[in-house]
């Protein structure tokens, strides 16, 4: 093990309990990289949805805890026999990565890999998590924990990235790209001429109108209360607004906008009932999305016979239905080829000591990411 690979005593933003705002410390220790790990400094951390989840308590998890999972930065150190990534290594990290051997993943379902349990756990596959605090462990949030200088993280869960594409904007194909552009290109497998409903335009609704701006499809309507959301929307491929305090019955609009209903509805907001307006909104034989991570408490309603007749499919999405080591060097090239949108996602940049007011625009749907840099 190089010298370099000794533990490290880092600053993190850190959550303690649930509706109380994160503190900074500078007293987490993190260990050196295992076999099959690396640790990466980390540079910029989009600040998610589903990290605010667990701030304000919405999905339980282990406290204390550092949060942070749409990140990007620089391979500090390999734990013993890495030969895909070395220090200097500029990367993205993702929330899932692949193992390549489970049941899963060889059967190309990378993003149901075993190791997207962490999503869950917070902690690593082998249930530590490489953190401590005062020698007491520190919970690894959502599969990363980029809220701190440095993580560790299983090796495919860095993806080498070129040296001209900035890391400030590469950290949001970690969460928002992949998910959304993910969903409308793996998990809907849009086709050329689909019509499309996306409920909810945060970082992962405006991806999925990328997604399906970059798929082909005709027309692509989207629906959120916050106009200036539904106007970027429009610069990313949005072919029909909706403003769901106008229009009530957002179903019943689209499917007079389509006769049949949309081939594709997306719930991007978090929100379970909007699960329930999108079956509305689909054609028979149509595909609802849930990509957004409603609170556990949320419930949906279905008619069994309905579905049976109408034979419309409700799936879920984890990460777009990506292989991380395979999508994030596709959407980096979508990216360079100026066909995906990354800068246009992030409408403001904070330093790390600014967690709690990017929070507070999250929960007040103000802009579309934060991206927080250290």
């Amino acid at each position: 093990m190089s010298e370099a690979a000794t533990a490290r005593t880092i600053r993190a933003a850190l959550l303690e309990a649930p509706n109380k705002p994160l503190v900074i410390v500078d007293d987490v220790e993190i260990r050196a990289p295992l076999v099959g790990e690396v640790r990466v400094q980390v540079k910029h951390c989009g600040l998610c949805h589903s990290d605010l989840s667990i701030i304000n308590g919405s999905f339980p998890a282990g406290l204390p805890i550092v949060l942070g999972h749409e990140a990007s930065g620089i391979v500090d150190a390999v734990g013993p026999g890495e030969s895909r990534l070395a220090p200097g290594d500029r990367v993205v990290l993702t929330p899932c990565p692949p193992c390549g051997n489970c049941y899963w993943c060889v059967r190309n379902e990378h993003s149901l890999c075993v190791n997207i349990a962490s999503l869950m756990t917070n902690t690593l596959p082998d249930g530590s998590t490489g953190l401590t605090r005062n020698g007491e462990p520190v919970f690894r949030g959502l599969g990363v924990g980029a809220f701190g200088e440095y993580v560790i993280t299983p090796s495919t869960g860095a993806i080498k990235i070129s040296d001209d594409v900035p890391l400030d904007v590469a950290c949001v194909l970690g969460c928002a790209v992949q998910t959304g552009v993910g969903a409308a290109l793996n998990t809907a497998n849009i086709t050329e001429g689909d019509t499309v409903l996306v409920m909810g335009l945060g970082g992962v609704g405006m991806s999925v109108v990328q997604g399906a701006r970059l798929a082909g499809a005709s027309k692509i309507f989207v629906s959120d209360p916050v106009a200036e959301r539904r106007e970027t929307a429009r610069k990313f491929g949005a072919t029909h607004l909706i403003d769901p305090t106008e229009i009530e019955d957002v179903a019943s609009h689209v499917i007079s906008m389509t006769e049949v209903g949309v081939d594709h509805a997306f719930e991007a907001a978090g929100v379970g009932a909007l699960t329930e307006v999108g079956i509305a909104a689909t054609r028979n034989g149509g595909t609802i999305v849930m990509v957004g991570a409603p609170p556990l408490s949320d419930v949906v309603t279905l008619m069994p016979s309905l579905m049976v007749i109408q034979q419309k499919k409700v799936t879920g999405c984890t990460l777009g239905s990506c292989n991380s080591l395979h999508e994030i060097p596709r959407m980096i090239g979508l990216y360079q080829a100026d066909r995906l949108d990354l800068e246009g996602l992030i409408t403001m940049r904070r330093p790390i000591e600014e967690i709690n007011e990017a929070a507070e625009d999250l929960t007040a749907s103000r802009g579309i990411r934060t991206v927080l840099n250290f």
